[in-house]
C-alpha cells in the first residue's frame, strides 16, 4: 500500500472541514521531555483524565510507537477561538470524524491505524477517572499530539505547516492531529 492510497483519506478530511491533510513519514514528529512538563506545569487539566498525563505514553514510549510506524498523516484545522458551544462542537465534531476514519482505515487493511488528537479530550463533562470509574467513552477516546510528548510546533513546521503561539484571543489557531497508519 502505497502514500498515494492514502491520499483519498486526506481528500475525505478536506471535505470533512479540516483546512488540509499530508501523509508523512513519523521520523518528522518530535518527542520531547518539556512537552509533558508543559503539560504537568502548565495545565489545569493535568492528571484529571485518562487522555492527559501521567495516563498517556510519555516522550519515549511515543518515540519508540512512532519508530514502528512508516507513514503517517497530519491534519490541519484552522480556527478562531470561540468560548460559545458552537467552535467546542465543531471540534468534537471532526474529532469524531478523525476517530471514525481511524476505524475505516482499520478496515481497509491499516490494521496499526491510530489517532492522536489535539488538546484534552472533551467527551465527557467531567471525566469518570476523578470517580475512579472506567472512561465512559474508551472506544471513542484518544489523547492528543501534547500529551503523548509530542513537540506540535516542530512536527508541523518539519512538515511544511505554519503554527505559532497566540497572542490574542481572537487570532486564528492552528491546532494539529496525527494518524499513525503502518
Amino acid at each position: 500500500m502505497s502514500g498515494s492510497s492514502l491520499e483519498r483519506y486526506c481528500q475525505e478530511a478536506t471535505k470533512a472541514g479540516f483546512r488540509a491533510a499530508k501523509v508523512i513519514h513519523p521520523s518528522s514528529v518530535v518527542t520531547a521531555p518539556w512537552v509533558r512538563l508543559k503539560c504537568q506545569f502548565g495545565c489545569p487539566g493535568y492528571g484529571r483524565g485518562y487522555c492527559c498525563p501521567p495516563d498517556t505514553p510519555t516522550p519515549a514510549q511515543t518515540r519508540e510507537l512512532l519508530d514502528g510506524f512508516q507513514r503517517a498523516i497530519l491534519f490541519h484545522l484552522e480556527g478562531v477561538r470561540k468560548a460559545d458551544r458552537s467552535g467546542r462542537q465543531r471540534w468534537a465534531d471532526l474529532a469524531g470524524r478523525l476517530v471514525d476514519l481511524e476505524g475505516e482505515l482499520f478496515k481497509d487493511g491499516f490494521y496499526k491505524a491510530l489517532v492522536l488528537l489535539a488538546g484534552p479530550c472533551h467527551l465527557c463533562q467531567e471525566c469518570a477517572k476523578l470517580k475512579a470509574e472506567p472512561c465512559n467513552f474508551g472506544d471513542r477516546a484518544r489523547p492528543s499530539m501534547e500529551a503523548c510528548g509530542i513537540d506540535v510546533y516542530q512536527t508541523a513546521r518539519n512538515n511544511g505547516f505554519f503554527i505559532q503561539p497566540l497572542k490574542e484571543k481572537g487570532e486564528t489557531r492552528n491546532n494539529y492531529c496525527l494518524m499513525l497508519v503502518d
